[in-house]
């Protein structure tokens, strides 16, 4: 098994999530600061939109718009040339904190749930997915917290973190954006999936908040990489740079505790992996 030592990229962030590459940037939500940002592989950076409710997940429409998941409330938002709109309240279709979201070729977003507000009694979630025209529907049940997702390259199969599950499934995907027989990837031991990225190889990269790695995983389980960020929560992760050959590694110093009051010191790393990033996001 190997392990790899990644650079410093960026610090001074809160708490770094979602990640996405585009348009030779890092975009990612610094969830609370409410704030979606970009670094470069410079280090340079922007402020993209202020998301009060806390941004997470984030991804692309084929025009280009970002889409990005407003936590607190429920909603997917996107950012048009005026400012944030909303796609879709999801308010209705699950309780708990949106979460995670991976978007497709055709710009269906899939939306995970925690199942539970911070606090509560732990409860199973679901994942809906929203169509570009704002329609939205409950594609899949009974989840153990769904997180981080990846879509294939042929678009036919998604896999998603499920962090209370310590598992990573996987669904087929229809014609029609359901999601359809549900199967077991990979059982990560005591790691708890949080976000994922998917390789050539359909290798999938998980950050574990819990026990302090990221790694890469193998259909079946085998564990060929680790990545030990000894101190801090591995919290995502995602391929990105010209070949899709950098790995971007989000972290965070916190507690439980301290990340429900907001408190928390993140930074983002870089090393660079031999099996390129491939689907989405």
């Amino acid at each position: 098994m190997a392990t790899l030592t990644p650079r410093p990229l960026l610090d001074g962030l809160v708490f770094p999530e979602g990640p996405r590459w585009r348009d030779g940037k890092l975009w990612f939500s610094d969830m609370h600061a409410h704030k979606v940002m970009t670094v470069d592989l410079h280090g340079r950076t922007e402020d993209v939109a202020t998301v009060p409710q806390r941004p997470s997940g984030l991804g692309f429409l084929p025009d280009g718009r970002m889409l990005v998941v407003s936590m607190l409330d429920k909603r997917l938002l996107r950012l048009d040339p005026g400012g944030l709109t909303t796609v879709a309240d999801l308010a209705g279709l699950c309780d708990g904190h949106a979460n995670d979201m991976v978007v497709d070729s055709q710009g269906r977003a899939y939306v995970g749930y925690l199942g539970f507000e911070m606090g509560e009694e732990f409860k199973l979630a679901s994942i809906v997915m929203v169509e570009p025209d704002g329609s939205a529907r409950v594609v899949a049940d009974e989840l153990h917290i769904p997180n981080g997702s990846v879509i294939t390259p042929d678009g036919k199969t998604m896999i998603v973190a499920e962090s209370r599950g310590n598992r990573l499934t996987a669904f087929d995907i229809e014609t029609d954006g359901s999601l359809s027989r549900r199967r077991v990837f990979a059982e990560v031991g005591d790691a708890v999936p949080d976000g994922i990225c998917l390789d050539a190889e359909t290798g999938v990269w998980v950050g574990s908040p819990t026990t302090s790695e990221f790694f890469r995983v193998l259909e079946g389980g085998e564990i060929t990489h680790r990545i030990p960020t000894p101190g801090r929560y591995a919290v995502a992760c995602i391929h990105g740079g010209e070949d899709r050959r950098t790995l971007f590694l989000l972290t965070a110093e916190t507690t439980g505790e301290d990340l429900r009051r907001g408190i928390s010191k993140g930074w983002i790393e870089t090393v660079q992996v031999d099996v390129p990033g491939a689907g989405w996001p």
